[in-house]
């Protein structure tokens, strides 16, 4: 391998980890490291913000697919540019502090910009990257490199926002909260932005593939018939549900730990930094002692992070165990997060139908985008507090479990 064409992959899984997490921020980690604030700034109720998350999720559900076979057909450098740009510029509106009713619509625009153009384009030059034996490598390289760009992103959002605050975050003004909101929401748009004008500039061009060599029927219907996918489908949402619980960390520190809203969004930024370790170190093991294997032991520990969040009563003098056991969990969802796609190669998925195949899953799998937050306000909300949250971590465990069962399955 030459050098140049060493320097050509190293900064095309680059930009692809950037890209990958970038096009996310705006509609997720607002919500997810600022919670108590956006539900302060946009005066939403807990199931108002889970129902405007779900619009994102119905129409995320229902791009997956068509996306997927634009990937096996169009550049990958094409789509996710253009998905990264008219991402941030809805950040822009965002960014206004826009009503219900206006960020209803926001979220159903980020639906489209975020998985039509992207998602398949994504996951399909992921698996071309790795080749046949190093599956394991590129994905957790992807998701672990995302989750280093998005601890980082999170730092300087929480940096941004504690600059905005007084030294004493009990005295904050609602203008002050709003304007420390805004710039926060500023600085994921810029970094979206940027995210489109690398793809641009360093994902190299592929030709287009012609329909005629690919038929759209032929692919679906060969895709439709493998086991392995269906498993690998439900694998994904269950991994997923755990991955949507981290947006309850800082409000569960809050409410049943005492912390103020900085500290709070502090516990979910430091564990964004388990990410890259947890996702990598899985990938490895992966290309070594099987996928579904490492998914299986990551689904176990996520049961007994969840039940013991769920069946103990919080310590707010002890504040170390929450963060270990956030830590804990959280590298378990980070750890299925960079193989569960792996499992295309140990399902047997032709390279060929990869964009198909990856619409099939991610349409199944990604529906927690959907459900997780509206069931997780609505917990909160019927039951205010601590058993609210307990009834969520119950909720988490239960998918967990399901998630472990499958992939038991996957190798049988």
């Amino acid at each position: 391998m030459t050098e140049k064409h060493s320097l050509d992959r190293v900064m095309f899984i680059g930009c692809l980890i950037v890209a990958g997490e970038a096009v996310f921020s705006l509609p997720f980690h607002v919500a997810r490291f600022f919670r108590p604030t956006v539900l302060q700034v946009f005066d939403f109720t807990n199931t108002e913000l889970g129902a405007v998350q779900a619009v994102y999720g119905v129409v995320a559900m229902l791009a997956y697919f068509p996306g997927g076979l634009l990937a096996d057909r169009f550049s990958a450098r094409r789509l996710l540019t253009g998905s990264l740009l008219c991402t941030s510029a809805g950040g822009l509106y965002f960014a206004t502090i826009p009503g219900f009713n206006g960020a209803w619509w926001l979220f159903a625009y980020w639906g489209l910009t975020t998985i039509l153009l992207f998602w398949g384009a994504l996951i399909r030059a992921t698996r071309e990257w790795g080749g046949t034996d190093e599956q394991g490598r590129a994905y957790g390289l992807l998701d672990g490199g995302r989750g280093l760009f998005a601890a980082v992103l999170a730092a300087g959002a929480v940096f941004v926002f504690q600059l905005m605050l007084p030294e004493d975050a009990t005295t904050v003004t609602a203008n002050e909260r709003v304007e420390a909101l805004r710039n926060v929401i500023l600085v994921y748009t810029a970094a979206t932005a940027l995210a489109g004008v690398l793809c641009w500039l360093f994902v190299p061009e592929q030709p287009s593939r012609l329909v005629e060599q690919l038929p759209v029927l032929r692919n679906v219907r060969k895709v439709l018939r493998l086991r392995s996918v269906w498993l690998q489908a439900l694998i994904v949402v269950c991994a997923y549900v755990g991955y949507k619980g981290i947006d309850n960390y800082s409000l569960f520190a809050v409410q049943a730990y005492g912390m103020n809203e900085v500290e709070g969004a502090k516990l979910t930024a430091v564990s964004a930094w388990v990410r890259p370790v947890a996702a990598i170190s899985a990938g490895l093991l992966a290309d070594r002692f099987t996928s579904s294997r490492v998914s299986a032991f990551c689904f176990a520990t996520m049961i007994a992070s969840y039940l013991w969040f769920g069946l103990t009563a919080p310590a707010p003098s002890t504040p170390w165990i929450l963060y270990a056991n956030v830590l804990v969990g959280c590298a378990a969802v980070f750890g299925l997060r960079g193989v569960y796609f792996a499992l295309f190669e140990e399902g047997s998925v032709p390279l060929e139908t990869t964009g198909t195949a990856v619409g099939l899953v991610s349409v199944i799998g990604y529906t927690p985008d959907v459900f997780v937050a509206l069931a997780g306000g609505w917990l909160l909300d019927r039951a205010p507090g601590i058993p609210g949250h307990q009834h969520f971590f119950l909720f988490l465990s239960a998918f967990a479990a399901t998630g472990l069962i499958a992939s038991l399955r996957f190798r049988a």
